[in-house]
């Protein structure tokens, strides 16, 4: 049986907080609720991020003279990652959405901020019968048979423990930490006021830096309610019921709180199963994994976008098991059958079609932006990549082209077009270890179909 903090996507107690973690006796204390006041904030938050950053520049110099520049910028993007770190669990938060930008951010630094992970101390039990006790009042001891008191798994925003209702049912309470609210809308607060002073700057003309900023601070902040990510789980598990061998756990509304989430606990996951199957099966979860991710894209049009190892589980069954639905984002209808008109034209090679659906989304278009030297350039990436075998095609190679072409000629897409390729993204790596010739494209097909054209 996997440990639950596997279960629920959040971090392992103790892990570290990032590849290269920073040195030993560094580790953060347990959060507090409140926080400082804001100017007090910046100035800790400066400090931390001058001094940082300071000493990441003379490291990536001296990586640079020893091992060329690729090696000096890797080194140097590595160190704002660890100076995320630092600065706590707001900022950590929000590196991993922006690390999702690639049409804004390059592509060396979203690796390494993608890669960051809370490492936030569990509350211990006082702090534990306390939220409980605010939470949930007078009535915990009606709503619970018992809380274990011990959390399972721990996060910056939330702990999560195992419970038993009334009835017996053995549930998971994710619970959100006391206080965590107003430092956190305080850090993003500091966040938007930084993106208005780079906006200006000269080298960021074009880019939507204040766009991109309160798209991050917005999803950020969305996590922080658990009541509407019930709501999110309860509406991911209706929508892909219509998917054969999909399970979602049901979330126990009446026990569920604005600030707790109490679902079903589902035990016996391990982040291995899928590489321990049959290679038929194996191929069976590729397949069935990649209909989730096209159901949610073309049919449903809500989105999750975090479906990574530790939110994505198969089981011995055959199913395959989708948690956490703490980043899922709701496309416009207009933007579902964009997307979907656009995934068909690729995988048919039109790629002034593709171009046309780009900048058709598009928030902002520059001044100076070269409009048909970037249609062209999106023609020619199609061209090449509608006729690769299903080995060679890579959607991460593919969206990373295609964002660099945004960035080159000035065309800002919008936000709404990046997280269904964000979707697709997160999930490559997971599909291609279960079966290396599955088929993107053509797997895409059936679903394509249904969406465009109502063919059952």
């Amino acid at each position: 049986m996997v440990p639950s903090k596997f279960i629920f996507g959040l971090s392992p107690l103790g892990s570290a907080a990032l590849r290269g973690a920073p040195p030993s006796g560094s580790r953060r204390p347990p959060l507090a609720p409140g926080g400082a006041g804001l100017g007090a904030r910046a100035v800790v938050i400066g400090s931390v991020a001058t001094a940082s950053l300071a000493a990441g520049l003379a490291a990536a110099a001296g990586t640079a003279l020893r091992h060329g520049r690729p090696a000096g910028r890797r080194r140097f993007a590595r160190e704002v990652a660890r100076t995320v770190a630092r600065l706590g669990p707001t900022f950590i938060k929000a590196a991993q959405v922006l690390g999702t930008r690639r049409d804004v951010v390059p592509a060396l630094l979203c690796d390494e901020l993608s890669m960051l992970q809370d490492d936030v101390p569990p509350m211990d039990a006082a702090q534990s019968r306390a939220a409980l006790r605010e939470v949930y009042g007078d009535r915990l001891d009606t709503v619970f048979a018992s809380v274990e008191e011990t959390p399972v798994a721990s996060g910056s925003i939330a702990c999560v423990y195992r419970a038993t209702l009334p009835d017996g049912a053995t549930v998971a309470v994710k619970l959100r930490r006391p206080g965590i609210g107003p430092r956190m809308a305080a850090d993003l607060g500091l966040l938007r006021r930084g993106a208005s002073v780079v906006a200006r700057l000269p080298m960021f003309r074009g880019v939507p830096v204040r766009e991109v900023v309160d798209s991050l601070c917005e999803s950020v902040l969305g996590q922080l309610d658990l009541g509407r990510e019930g709501r999110d789980l309860d509406r991911l598990r209706e929508d892909l019921g219509a998917v054969p061998r999909v399970r979602v756990p049901r979330v126990h509304t009446a026990a569920s709180r604005p600030a707790a989430i109490v679902m079903d606990f589902i035990p016996d996951l391990a982040v291995d199963t899928g590489a321990r199957c049959p290679r038929p099966m194996r191929r069976t979860f590729a397949a069935s994994t990649l209909t989730v991710v096209y159901q949610m894209l073309f049919i449903n049009g809500f989105v999750h976008c975090d479906l990574h190892p530790g939110n994505l589980y198969f089981t011995r069954s055959g199913q395959v098991v989708v948690l956490d639905a703490g980043f899922s984002v709701q496309l416009s209808d207009k933007m579902r059958g964009l997307f979907a008109d656009f995934f068909l034209n690729m995988s048919i090679g039109r790629g002034d079609r593709c171009a046309a659906i780009v900048l058709e989304s598009a928030i902002g278009v520059a001044d100076d932006a070269d409009v048909p030297a970037f249609t062209e350039g999106v023609k020619e990436l199609v061209a090449r990549s509608y006729r690769l075998s299903a080995k060679e095609f890579s959607l991460i190679a593919f969206a990373g082209e295609l964002f660099d072409l945004q960035r080159r000629y000035g065309v800002a897409a919008s936000p709404e077009l990046v997280f269904p390729l964000l979707s697709l993204l997160v999930v490559e790596g997971t599909v291609r270890s279960l079966d290396p010739d599955i088929d993107f494209q053509e797997t895409a097909k059936p679903v394509l179909n249904r969406a465009l054209f109502g063919i059952r």
